[in-house]
């Protein structure tokens, strides 16, 4: 009987430990293929995305400037949460999973910064990677939580998934705000979060 109740107590800490483990997934934003627009005009558009299993991406584009939220929304959650600058995002999102839920997204922007003639230069261009807060169903709570500077920290992943991981499960979209982690350059952007 004790070897059976021991058993037991070292199975029931086996779960514990697995269902607590954070670990990566990868998915590939498609805007033209995986995309379906709802909204569109000349300055651009808003689309519910493929993202990681039933987990959606909510993609706009205004003004030459994108934002994204992740995961169960609500209509018009949070408004505009972007960079001031023009911007893109990479095709290439992390998603930081507990267990099997997605609770945390790392996705890089392209910050196009202007020069003394007012164009984007390539010489100036910015890369942040932004952290963002998965929207669970029934819970809708998603937003962004930080910025790491991916150009003026050689260690820019790390410092995304220590912030995805360590802050993300307390974070409350609305009430707490998003910060920069790490050395910020001046590449940086503006981010409208902050």
């Amino acid at each position: 009987m004790r070897a059976l109740l021991f058993i037991a107590v070292l199975l029931g800490l086996a779960g514990q430990a697995s269902a607590g483990q954070i670990s990566s997934a990868y998915s590939k934003l498609n805007l033209e293929s995986d995309c379906t627009f709802h909204e569109t005009g000349e300055q651009g558009g808003a689309a519910k995305c493929k993202g990681f299993g039933d987990y959606p991406v909510h993609f706009a584009e205004g003004d030459l400037r994108q934002m994204v939220e992740f995961g169960f929304i609500t209509a018009g959650d949070r408004g505009w949460v972007s960079f001031g600058e023009w911007n893109r995002i990479n095709d290439t999102i992390e998603w930081r999973l507990d267990g099997t839920r997605p609770i945390a997204t790392i996705a890089r922007w392209f910050i196009e910064n202007i020069d003394d003639t007012g164009s984007a230069s390539k010489a100036l261009e910015g890369q942040v990677l932004v952290v963002s807060k998965v929207g669970q169903p029934g819970e809708f709570d998603a937003c962004v939580v930080g910025y790491v500077d991916a150009k003026a920290n050689p260690n820019a992943n790390t410092i995304a998934r220590q912030v995805a991981d360590t802050l993300v499960r307390q974070f409350r979209c609305g009430v707490d705000r998003p910060a920069f982690h790490g050395e910020r350059g001046p590449l940086s952007g503006t981010p409208s979060g902050l």
